[in-house]
């Protein structure tokens, strides 16, 4: 049952992501709708700002929570749990007031003297609204995670993305121009809050009580007294030891992200920011999968790690970089082949950016498989790792996008990201895996990456202008078509990817079990996935 716990927390987060990611997609549509190509340039500057803000209050103590969490949890220890919980909460609302404090002050200078637009300066102070209610809901979440709820985590996204699209649709509309998303954003995190508080309390408060009584009732020796101050302070160094790490780690992270589009923000106008705005989340739907594997690995390995079992620690990290690695591969190359017919069909108008996004997306290909050895690294308690390679990635970006973008453009700020991904993919991939003593199965990797590549290769002479929407905008049955193809496509792609794996003994029982039991999940689907799955089992190795 251990050997399928990734798999097992993978898949709910993988399910919710693709549908959160769907939602992303609604939003960004009507944003970019909405706003336009300048408009949604200064958007796109904000929300990186948002992010920003978000992890600098948090301070990385959600993911120090989770890890505690778990680790305490897998030796029942309640006491501490609980007292882990009421800690790191004090910590995180005073980060998030002060932050708010701070951004609001800064707001000002930062959209005048850096970006040079005072347009910018509303949206920047309307952050300072968000970030209070963020906080809270990576508390909770961090919370969910140790415990390993991936569906509460699942269900307080849903409230986080419906409301932020549901009002920032309706501000935008009403005249309210970027600072109408940014609001609309602040209110989806006020119910997000709210909602994750009602879980919590509902079904994990209550839980934990029981289970301390019950711990003190049957054991003496694990009944811990009242925290003192000097106890509590002993608790925030533990937390922010592990935190601090981490919290540089996931700012670093997010520059890698968006130093390109700040750098395009100083030396261009917004309607290039725009344009790289656009292909930038298209080159990230593969995180998706990459940050479902890493959100469960984490504290997978760090049980695995509390109980000394180096034998499924290695069996979690071979999970992890094997199902990153089947799904994202041909992911990421479909989009670099697919990238103008995609930005065409989904954002009409900003075809500049297609460039840009063929780039990207073998730089977030690089990206994923960094996460995963992150997020394993994290787990065994070495977060120094993922720290120190991604301040090299970030120094390395900086300095190629302030040297490239002068010249050319978002394509330069795109070739800047993925040479620093592919940094940073190497050196924190080999220093995880010497660390947590480690082998990757590199002969079924090698499959993978065979049936990726033929599946790419294949798929560049397919015809795909059927699909340029630009051309054809004002005739919506055309639109409608062009849809159809590109899903046509997308369907061939994956049936000949799946084929080829299959032909050359690259489909595991293993996968295939997996398969199943996200089938089991579809309702209505689940037939067709048993048919599949039983015949997929047969040339499964």
């Amino acid at each position: 049952m251990n050997d399928t716990k990734i798999a097992k927390g993978s898949l709910l987060i993988l399910i919710g992501s693709v549908i959160f990611r769907i939602g992303g997609f609604i939003y960004r549509f009507s944003m970019a709708y909405l706003l336009g190509p300048a408009g949604y340039g200064i958007f796109s500057l904000t929300i990186p700002l948002i992010g920003v803000m978000q992890l600098s209050a948090a301070g990385g103590i959600p993911l120090a929570v989770a890890k505690y969490i778990s680790q305490y949890d897998a030796v029942n220890k309640p006491d501490m749990i609980i007292q882990i919980i009421k800690t790191s909460s004090k910590l995180v609302l005073t980060l998030g007031i002060i932050l708010s404090i701070v951004i609001y002050i800064l707001a000002e200078p930062l959209a005048m003297t850096l970006f040079h637009n005072p347009v910018a300066i509303f949206p920047f102070k309307c952050v300072a609204l968000i970030t209070p209610f963020s906080v809270v809901f990576g508390e909770f979440a961090g919370i969910f995670l140790g415990f390993y709820k991936m569906n509460f985590i699942n269900v307080t996204k849903a409230f986080e993305q419906s409301f932020t699209i549901i009002f920032a649709v309706i501000l935008v509309s009403a005249n309210f121009y970027v600072a109408g998303a940014i609001i609309g954003t602040a209110i989806g995190y006020m119910v997000t809050g709210l909602a994750a508080f009602i879980i919590f309390r509902k079904y994990i408060w209550g839980n934990l009580k029981e289970r301390r009584e019950k711990s003190r009732a049957s054991n003496s020796e694990s009944f811990m007294e009242k925290f003192t101050f000097r106890k509590e302070l002993s608790l925030v160094k533990m937390l922010f030891f592990f935190s601090i790490p981490v919290y540089l780690t996931s700012l670093a992270e997010l520059f890698i992200y968006d130093i390109g589009t700040w750098v395009i923000g100083v030396y261009l106008p917004s309607e290039y920011v725009g344009y790289y705005g656009i292909g930038s989340p298209i080159a990230r739907i593969p995180l998706m999968i990459s940050m479902s594997v890493a959100t469960a690995v984490l504290p997978a390995t760090s049980a695995a790690l509390s109980t000394n079992n180096r034998d499924l620690m290695g069996t979690y990290v071979n999970q992890a970089f094997r199902y990153v690695t089947i799904m994202v591969l041909p992911t990421s190359l479909g989009i670099a082949v697919l990238a103008n017919p995609m930005i065409s069909l989904l954002f009409p108008g900003y075809e500049m950016g297609t460039g840009a996004l063929q780039i990207l997306s073998v730089g977030m290909l690089f990206f994923t498989l960094y996460t995963v050895s992150a997020s394993v690294s994290q787990g065994i308690g070495k977060p120094i790792i993922p720290m120190i390679s991604l301040g090299l990635g970030v120094a390395i970006e900086l300095g190629l996008s302030i040297l490239l973008v002068p010249t050319y453009g978002i394509n330069g700020a795109a070739l800047a990201t993925t040479v620093a991904t592919f940094v940073i993919m190497v050196t924190v991939a080999w220093r995880t895996l010497k660390q947590s003593k480690t082998t990757l199965e590199f002969g079924n990797l090698g499959k993978i990456v065979i049936a990726s590549v033929l599946m790419a290769l294949i798929l560049i002479f397919i015809p795909t202008t059927y699909a340029y929407t630009s051309y054809y905008a004002n005739i919506p049955f055309a639109q409608i078509l062009a849809l159809l193809y590109i899903l046509i496509l997308v369907f061939i792609s994956a049936f000949i990817y799946i084929t080829i794996l299959t032909m050359i003994g690259g489909v595991k029982k293993t996968d295939v079990d997996a398969f199943l039991k996200l089938g089991h999940r579809l309702g209505p689907l689940s037939s067709l996935f048993n048919k599949l799955g039983s015949f997929l089992m047969k040339y499964a190795t």
